[in-house]
């Protein structure tokens, strides 16, 4: 039995079948004929710049998300520059891309939607407000260098107050901080934190009041640009501290405010400064002070040790001990001093003695003899004689004379050459 779809397939001339390829570029032909270029509006999302420099996202609203692809040339172009969250318009027309089977808008232009108008109302009211001093130096208040108790408007769940106290916190400041709950962004927001801002004077408790909240778009920061919540910053009786965005955001709190910090942890480092700063001198002077303490307890332990010193010499018992010490030192040099009186005395006799027995006739005979005794054998060492004997001989000439020179002796001389035992006639050669 066939089915339906067999039975349909299989008529007299039977269907035209296509290829996906084939199906794919009709729709392509249908969808890029029929709908002409357009504006579109709408949030991005997904957004991701290739290296080669084409721009892929989407733009969603609250019941469909349409695929975008914006080209190098066109994206180098434009001076919107695009981010997640952002409401744009984009100009571009359809166009299929075959590979996947999808369809996507090519854009041309991206201007953003709505934050013109926002920048134009800002400066707007930024200049009114200005003209009406609302801003102006001369009006600002110092913050006080040590508060001890600081209110802050802003959202109780918000990353805002958790930095603002875990700077303070790590810190170590000792001070407190109220939040007072508000909205910070959205419908009504504005007028919770100018009720904030009131309460906060009624209570009278503040030192300084922060108001702000983490960064965000123009829209998002929106609400510390509403005419309300500036006047209310700029009326308080209470020194203000503006925190609101990142570096690069500002709003008109900033410009009411007394102060502005760049963030609601730059605003905890400015609040705790002063208190850091003394802490530390404060530590540095207790060092200083032990230090001295030390230093002067050192010195008068010095100072008892030699009052204790003094006074042990000074009683009785140390008077005695030192007539006793005094007493033995004396005894032992004068002990010493005979001594050496007396071993003088006697090596001054022992001399006396040595020279008195070399004085006497017989003594003086023997030194003589021994004087007389040495040089006779000297002289007995330098006579002809000994010289004979220990081996030498005296050359002598014709006429008896010694010859000392080799030059005077001449060949065939006859010569006398004496000996020890006796003389020898020699001629020389």
């Amino acid at each position: 039995m066939k089915t339906r779809e067999a039975t349909l397939f299989a008529g007299d001339a039977g269907p035209e079948v296509e290829s996906v390829s084939d199906f794919t570029r009709r729709v392509k032909t249908l969808l890029e004929g029929g709908i002409r270029p357009g504006w579109v509006r709408g949030e991005v999302t997904n957004l991701r710049a290739q290296a080669s420099g084409h721009v892929y996202f989407s733009l969603k609203d609250a019941g469909a998300q349409l695929s975008a692809v914006m080209f190098r040339g066109d994206a180098a172009r434009q001076t919107v520059k695009l981010r997640e969250g952002v409401q744009v318009v984009a100009y571009g027309e359809v166009s299929v891309y075959e590979a996947r089977g999808q369809y996507q808008l090519i854009v041309r232009v991206v201007i953003e939607d709505g934050v013109g108008k926002l920048q134009r109302e800002f400066e707007a009211l930024k200049a009114r407000l200005a003209a009406e001093g609302l801003f102006a130096s001369e009006k600002k208040r110092a913050i006080p260098a040590m508060p001890a108790c600081v209110g802050f408007v802003t959202s109780p769940t918000g990353a805002a107050v958790q930095d603002f106290l875990r700077i303070v916190i790590r810190r170590g400041w000792r001070g407190r901080v109220v939040v007072l709950p508000a909205k910070v962004q959205g419908e009504g927001a504005a007028a919770e934190m100018a009720a904030m801002l009131a309460l906060a004077q009624e209570l009278g408790i503040f030192d300084v009041i922060v108001i702000g909240r983490g960064g965000g778009s123009l829209e998002d920061l929106w609400a510390f640009n509403e005419e309300t919540l500036v006047r209310a910053v700029a009326a308080c009786r209470v020194p203000v501290i503006s925190a609101v965005g990142h570096e690069i955001d500002f709003t008109l709190c900033d410009f009411a405010a007394d102060v502005r910090a760049e963030t609601p942890s730059a605003a905890a480092e400015l609040i705790s400064s002063e208190f850091v700063a003394c802490a530390e001198r404060a530590v540095q002077a207790d060092e200083a002070m032990t230090a001295l303490l030390e230093s002067a307890l050192a010195r008068a332990d010095d100072r008892l040790d030699h009052a204790r010193s003094r006074l042990r010499l000074l009683s009785p018992a140390a008077q005695v001990e030192q007539g006793f010490l005094r007493l033995d030192d004396l005894s032992n040099r004068l002990g010493a001093a005979w001594r050496a009186s007396t071993q003088l005395r006697r090596q001054q006799l022992a001399e006396a003695r040595t020279r008195l027995r070399h004085a006497t006739p017989q003594t003086r005979v023997e030194q003589e003899s021994q004087r007389l005794l040495s040089l006779w054998k000297r002289l007995q060492a330098a006579s002809p004689a000994s010289v004979l004997n220990r081996g030498f001989a005296i050359v002598r000439d014709e006429k008896g004379r010694p010859v000392v020179r080799r030059s005077a002796v001449k060949p065939g001389q006859a010569l006398t050459a004496e000996f020890a035992d006796g003389a020898a006639k020699v001629r020389a050669e």
